[in-house]
């Protein structure tokens, strides 16, 4: 039993990330000895390589602007342990989370002792989760997967519709070599006659998608570009989705896609009499939606968490619309086992200045390395984070600072920020 939260965190992130076996066993064993609470929750499935967390983050402000009391799971966290598991506008509590924490502890320890299986970080996370909103009775709950989707711990819930935001390449050594593998995982979180809503419109995995919903009875709805028609991005972005009025404040070119995926989620759950949200709750819910760490502006210094190719390409096409004419300055990093030599290439072509630096993380790739990858005129490296940050956010009024990169360097960075 942990005596207070320092400890039972510091058990928790003690455990393996990932086990020996990629299937969904030690979930379904673990969830019957609990007697299965995932089942009695209303739940909400996003998945996608990125725009999951901002989806989920729209999607839960606007239920809360109609007054309905929501659950939400997100990874990884950028300010504190706590805020992967929130209820309405309050991430789970240390009292509460250390309650969970003991008990997804006896739960390790039995299913080591009968089934001989070891639950992993991850496991146990969502494990926690699944008792603390079941036994808080909320109207939904939204669930962001944390990698892929056919075999990720979330996958075994049974949802009421499901998400999927974008594809593109991440974690291929885990999810597949190619988009269509890519994208097969991430189609694994649908279920037999649960709806799907994707912003996925790349025309090579068209078929993919028709096929795979079809073959599960899963209806499918696409967000088409050309039902979104947006005036112009700014601090405050006002757009139509099929021709309907709607503004939202989180910055990013892509932001108006997730807000549409979100909308038609909505109008999808409306439809098949699974909620009951007013056109201005839809509104209001979306003009409230904050989302720390993607493009996130402190002053003249932006932060945001593009951590893989797609991330990195949303990031261009955003700073490009709402900087021009800036001269801007990146300080960057990268996990080790991430395909940074190709992300790197997006960032040099936008950036004016680079700089590379490293931080303390185990996966962290050395300042070093990055440098010797980058072809760009004006690079430089930093062996230290923080002191970069110190040095380069002294900035003048035509200069902004652009930190990008992994979320846990996104976390580092933004504690220092505030």
């Amino acid at each position: 039993m942990f005596k207070n939260i320092e400890e039972g965190i510091t058990w928790i992130e003690s455990i393996k990330r990932f086990g020996d076996k990629l299937d969904l066993y030690r979930m379904e064993i673990a969830c019957k000895e609990l007697g299965n609470p995932e089942k009695n929750l209303n739940i909400i499935h996003i998945a996608g390589t990125n725009g999951k967390g901002s989806t989920v983050a729209y999607l839960k402000h606007i239920l809360l602007e109609e007054g309905y009391s929501v659950g939400t799971f997100t990874s990884p966290y950028i300010v504190e342990f706590n805020e992967r598991i929130t209820e309405n506008y309050n991430d789970i509590s240390n009292i509460d989370l250390l309650k969970y924490i003991n008990k997804v502890n006896i739960l390790y320890n039995d299913v080591l002792d009968k089934y001989d299986e070891i639950i992993t970080f991850f496991e146990l996370v969502t494990l926690i989760s699944f008792m603390y909103f079941d036994d808080l009775n909320l109207d939904y709950v939204i669930y962001e997967v944390g990698l892929g989707g056919t075999l990720d711990a979330t996958n075994v819930i049974t949802p009421i519709i499901a998400g999927i935001t974008s594809i593109s390449y991440d974690h291929m050594g885990t999810l597949g070599d190619t988009i269509e593998e890519i994208a097969l995982n991430k189609l694994g979180i649908v279920k037999e006659g649960i709806p799907l809503v994707t912003s996925v419109v790349d025309e090579e995995l068209k078929d993919l998608f028709i096929n795979y919903t079809n073959r599960l009875n899963s209806e499918l709805t696409v967000i088409k570009r050309k039902y979104i028609e947006v005036k112009k991005y700014s601090l405050k972005t006002n757009f139509k989705y099929k021709g309907i009025d709607y503004a939202i404040t989180m910055l990013g070119t892509h932001q108006v896609v997730n807000a549409s995926l979100a909308i038609e989620i909505i109008n999808q759950l409306i439809k098949l009499k699974k909620t009951d949200v007013k056109l201005s709750s839809i509104r209001m819910g979306l003009l409230n939606t904050f989302w720390p760490g993607r493009i996130e502006m402190f002053g003249n210094v932006i932060i945001d968490g593009a951590h893989n190719v797609g991330g990195m390409n949303a990031l261009k096409d955003s700073v490009q619309a709402l900087f021009k004419g800036k001269y801007i300055k990146a300080l960057y990093t990268s996990m080790a086992d991430k395909e940074y030599f190709d992300i790197i290439k997006i960032l040099e072509s936008f950036v004016d200045e680079v700089h590379f630096t490293q931080f303390d993380y185990p996966r962290c790739e050395t300042a070093d390395n990055l440098y010797n990858v980058s072809e760009h005129p004006h690079k430089f490296k930093h062996s230290d984070s923080i002191t970069a940050l110190n040095e380069l956010k002294n900035l003048k009024n035509n200069e902004i600072l652009l930190v990008a990169g992994s979320l846990y360097f996104i976390s580092l960075i933004r504690k220092n920020l505030k």
